[in-house]
């Protein structure tokens, strides 16, 4: 089977495609014949060394993936042969992801895919998804599950709306019955976050955004989306309504963050970091029977109708699709594995 590697830290260069023995899948594992494959932040950060020493002496990158159940291990009882399934952090702690053929995974980070959603969709919920129900599931006041009415009477500020997690927490949001208001960059960005559901768009290169959500939420917003800590907080904590949370889910625009102490405290904010790798399996679970529910009931799409314009590569221009994410690529990009066939 072809499967893309990498032996060294580096720029997308280091990535080749190489063939490989098909695995076989352990007690309670499966085998995925994976036809669609997610490329995030994430892989070309781990690619790069951004997160360290490599964790093994050959990695195949990619946390989320879809495609088909090829084979069962002993005490597999909840998945079968021929199931249409989505994964999550494949990568996590194995050497190898979704940019294979075939994979191996515990039953744990495997989802049946619903049968009315395409395998672009099931790619593109892993990290992005379970990161934005992880950011709405978190507040004092709020809900730790996601379903219609969940989120009913709150509003929520996506900081980003264009980008995937952005994406997913406008759908996810709206889904649970939330006002959602999403910053972004200009015009473009702004359809996008439309389309995925936001409620209002506030553009925040123009004019003063704490002043443009505040007037669209005079008591102030139960929970904030945070992509860029550094650049926002300081707005986010002037927005916030008291007892609200500002969940941050990355890094973008900066690693150090300044805050006033008086200005915090009056707030009575919760500040929640979200990092997938940490959160715990019970959070993981969750989230991934939520997202596949909003997806069964059509609340979670993909493609630029749905805000999320898809970028396909296949699997041996792998490093092209690293590129592109690590470009700032608006959408999501995705790696064509397989085909689709009768299994």
């Amino acid at each position: 089977m072809r499967a893309v590697v990498y032996t060294e830290s580096g720029d997308s260069s280091v990535l080749e495609v190489v063939d490989r023995d098909v695995p076989e899948p352990g007690r309670d594992e499966v085998r995925v014949r994976v036809i669609r494959a997610g490329v995030n932040p994430t892989d070309w950060k781990f690619r790069a060394g951004g997160m360290g020493e490599l964790a093994f002496p050959e990695i195949v990158p990619g946390q989320d993936g879809a495609g088909i159940v090829a084979a069962v291990g002993a005490g597999v009882t909840d998945l079968a042969v021929g199931d249409r399934v989505w994964t999550m952090l494949a990568q996590h702690t194995r050497p190898g992801g979704t940019a294979q053929e075939q994979l191996v995974l515990p039953v744990a980070n495997v989802t049946v895919l619903p049968d009315t959603a395409s395998y672009d969709v099931g790619a593109s919920l892993g990290v992005p998804a379970i990161t934005a129900h992880r950011a709405l599931t978190t507040s004092e006041d709020g809900p730790d599950r996601l379903a219609p009415g969940a989120l009913a009477g709150m509003t929520v500020l996506v900081a980003g709306g264009a980008g995937a997690v952005g994406n997913a927490a406008i759908q996810l949001a709206r889904w649970a019955g939330a006002t959602v208001i999403s910053t972004v960059s200009g015009d473009e960005k702004a359809a996008l976050a439309t389309a995925a559901g936001a409620h209002h768009t506030v553009n925040y290169r123009e004019g003063d955004t704490v002043a443009a959500v505040r007037e669209l939420a005079p008591d102030g917003v139960d929970l904030v989306v945070e992509v860029a800590p550094a650049q926002n907080l300081r707005a986010d904590v002037q927005v916030i309504k008291p007892r609200g949370t500002i969940a941050i889910y990355a890094n973008n625009g900066g690693d150090e963050v300044t805050l006033s102490v008086r200005e915090t405290f009056s707030t009575n904010a919760r500040f929640q970091w979200v990092l997938l790798y940490t959160v715990g399996q019970s959070a993981l679970r969750a989230a991934a029977e939520d997202v596949t529910a909003a997806v069964a009931a059509g609340a979670f799409g993909v493609g630029e109708e749905h805000g999320l314009p898809l970028h396909h590569y296949p699997l041996e221009r792998t490093a092209d699709a690293h590129a592109a994410v690590e470009d700032g690529a608006v959408g999501k990009v995705l790696l064509d594995v397989g085909e689709v066939r009768a299994e």
